[in-house]
């Protein structure tokens, strides 16, 4: 009877042995759905709908996008930490919805480091100062001094109240100590149509939705947040060049699965994107938007997810900023 038992109890080691590996090379076998937790059109969507027409490609089966759009990113990162953990269900995890998110609302449906399993970063985009051409200053420290002698005269506008775009307003505040009015907007297009009116004076808002309006003359660019000059802005100088290097920290978009999804999984996804965003038509299509390419391992885009967290829990500490 020993023996029995120690023959099966064999069987069963090699039979899970054989099937993890045939388990791994199967997946997907069936199309895959990415989530989008933002409207169509803006710089999330623009990069998940570029990856994911290559990995169609690597993986040899579609990959949908899927846009549940709501509250900052937060209705779409919920619903995709609910789903089932077998890879057929990606999100994208990038700064505004797993970093900042948690830290500026009271409570949020969802753990953005524990629910989630982070696969690789896609690309990092330098966020961007951009002003009304008729605002007098012609460089940052300019627009400081300007601000400084008219407190409150000034407004900048944002995607809404606690977004990115907001807190990188009020950063500046803090860092600078200039005072500027904050007119929240529902989406950063409508306060760029007022930007370009005159209505407000500054929006910080990332290239890829500012790159047009800049070559149209319709707004001016006064620092980007990048490790060096860009190739579309050549002439405007990143944060730490303008003296501003607490600003200097371009935004990150990655992508990722329901916590719990098998890393053998895992590794074949970040494999599949490593291999998609070194694609010259990927890498292309990306750095035209303004973004720069930025693979990681599935252990280094997690590491980023965890620190980024603590360094927005400091920041919306500094600036005093009240959650909502």
């Amino acid at each position: 009877m020993q023996r029995r038992k120690l023959f099966l109890a064999g069987l069963a080691i090699a039979s899970a042995a054989t099937t993890m590996p045939v388990l791994a090379d199967a997946y997907p076998d069936k199309p895959v759905k990415l989530i989008v937790p933002y409207a169509p059109g803006g710089t999330t969507d623009i990069l998940a709908r570029i990856v994911a027409t290559r990995l169609q490609t690597e993986l040899g089966q579609p990959f949908v996008v899927d846009n549940r759009p709501g509250a900052g990113g937060a209705v779409g990162s919920a619903y995709a930490a609910k789903q089932p953990a077998d890879g057929y269900t990606l999100v994208m995890m990038v700064e505004s919805s797993h970093a900042v998110n948690p830290n500026v609302y009271q409570k949020t449906a969802y753990d953005p480091v524990k629910d989630f399993a982070p696969i690789s970063n896609l690309a990092d985009v330098p966020n961007v100062l951009v002003v009304n051409p008729k605002v007098p200053a012609q460089d940052l420290k300019g627009l400081i001094a300007q601000l400084k002698a008219s407190p409150g005269r000034y407004s900048f506008g944002s995607s809404g109240n606690g977004g990115l775009s907001h807190l990188n307003g009020e950063i500046f505040k803090y860092v600078t100590g200039a005072d500027m009015l904050h007119v929240p907007y529902k989406g950063l297009g409508p306060a760029l149509t007022d930007l370009i009116a005159g209505q407000i004076n500054v929006v910080f808002d990332n290239i890829p939705s500012s790159s047009g309006m800049l070559q149209a003359g319709q707004t001016r660019a006064l620092a980007v947040a990048a490790k060096s000059r860009m190739k579309l802005l050549p002439q405007v100088p990143t944060y730490a060049e303008a003296g501003l290097p607490q600003l200097n920290t371009p935004s990150w978009f990655g992508i990722g699965a329901p916590a719990g999804t098998p890393a053998p999984v895992l590794d074949t996804l970040n494999r599949a994107v490593r291999a998609a965003l070194a694609h010259p038509d990927v890498a292309a299509a990306i750095e035209k938007q303004g973004a720069i390419p930025s693979p990681m391992s599935r252990a280094e885009f997690s590491a980023l997810v965890a620190s980024e967290n603590a360094r927005w829990k400091k920041l919306v500490g500094d600036i005093g900023f009240e959650k909502m």
